[in-house]
């Protein structure tokens, strides 16, 4: 699948997207699974509560299924202004 990082998620992973295999059930596992792979992952995941993540354009949490997912993203919460 392809899992997308906008604003300081991207900087901190230092890609804007990558393709993944993974056999994670969820988003959260998907996550436990990147930041298992390297300190920039673990740096741009340690604090879930200041991220939101889209699974195939939707909005949703980190318990989400990725069942059949094609696109996870992840980012920073918007502000309106």
């Amino acid at each position: 699948m392809d899992v997308l990082y906008f604003a300081w998620v991207r900087e901190r992973v230092g890609l804007p997207k990558e393709r993944v295999e993974t056999g994670a059930a969820t988003v959260r596992e998907l996550v436990a699974e990147l930041k298992a792979r390297e300190p920039r992952y673990e740096a741009a995941f340690a604090d879930e509560g200041a991220l939101r993540v889209a699974v195939d354009q939707e909005l949703t949490d980190f318990d989400a299924s990725l069942t059949g997912a094609r696109e996870v993203a992840f980012f920073p919460p918007m502000t309106g202004g």
